[in-house]
């Protein structure tokens, strides 16, 4: 079994939300709570295997839960949210505003959107995917990935056996929300 996990709160996940992507956010006093609240939950699941996304909102979450369960979150990029380029760091409403026809393609989801000067959807999925497989392949179960809401969700829809994505943003993750990966 595969457990995914997204990260605690960070300042920017709170109204009004900015993109993050690869911007690095600590998590704030809330998201460290969350952590700990996550951490409780997965005491319960025997996690035998922690990895992490190595953008700190993860990380921290990580390192949290892990000293809870007594084991070493190992760090993999390829677990880090999607690259959103030049939105990274601007608030949702601001791009929305600014370029509403990028804004409108990007709620469209789909593997070919690409963020302005950043990644696309299915570059995003293909390296989640290959993260995924190579945890699956560690014989240490259950296994628990934190990282981060997109990630979660390319996750998703490729278990569902949507790779087109096109259900991409039919998923709510929450922060610090805990769920296990449905096999396809």
């Amino acid at each position: 079994m595969i457990l995914l996990a997204r990260h605690g709160e960070t300042d920017d996940n709170r109204e009004p939300i900015r993109f993050q992507g690869f911007h690095d956010v600590p998590l704030n006093e809330t998201g460290r709570a969350q952590a700990r609240e996550l951490a409780e939950r997965v005491a319960r699941e025997d996690v035998k295997a922690l990895y992490s996304s190595d953008l700190d909102r993860a990380r921290e979450t990580a390192e949290i839960v892990g000293g809870r369960i007594g084991v070493t979150p190992q760090l993999e990029p390829r677990l880090r949210e999607s690259n959103r380029g030049r939105w990274e760091g601007r608030y949702f409403h601001d791009v929305q505003r600014d370029e509403p026809e990028a804004f409108a393609a990007w709620m469209r989801g789909g593997a070919g959107f690409r963020f302005p000067g950043g990644e696309s959807l299915g570059e995003h999925l293909a390296r989640v995917v290959a993260a995924l497989e190579e945890i699956a392949a560690d014989e240490r179960r259950p296994a628990l990935a934190v990282c981060h809401g997109g990630t979660i969700r390319v996750a998703l829809c490729h278990a569902a056996g949507d790779d087109a994505l096109e259900t991409f943003h039919s998923y709510s993750i929450a922060n610090a929300e805990l769920l296990e990966l449905p096999c396809p």
